[in-house]
């Protein structure tokens, strides 16, 4: 079993910056990546950012060049700064982590006003 803790959400102005962290627990050695997905009201959960223990990251189109994702090497942590946020991004934030399964967190809430 993985557990995932996600920490971090908040309510932010149009323009501002959060920064999410995701601790991983457990039988962490068999993560193969890590990343961040978002679920709006009535949406379909969706991904965010995803980078793997090689390193290699990948972005969903509407947050390339605002958010960035990383990691505390060897700590099995997680980061997604996000800048310039919209009130398009307000969502739920869930971490996932793949595994021989997939695990999720529990969500954090992200608020953008405008």
């Amino acid at each position: 079993q993985v557990q995932l803790v996600e920490s971090g959400g908040g309510l932010v102005q149009a323009g501002g910056s959060l920064r999410l962290s995701c601790a991983a627990s457990g039988r962490t050695a068999g993560i193969s990546a890590m990343g961040w997905y978002r679920q709006a009201p009535g949406k379909q959960r969706v991904l965010v950012a995803t980078i793997t223990t090689g390193g290699n990251t990948d972005y969903g189109d509407s947050v390339k060049g605002r958010f960035t994702i990383s990691t505390d090497n060897g700590k099995n942590t997680v980061f997604l700064q996000m800048n310039s946020l919209k009130p398009d991004d307000t969502a739920v934030y869930y971490c996932g982590a793949r595994s021989t399964i997939f695990y999720w967190g529990q969500g954090t809430q992200v608020t953008v006003s405008s």
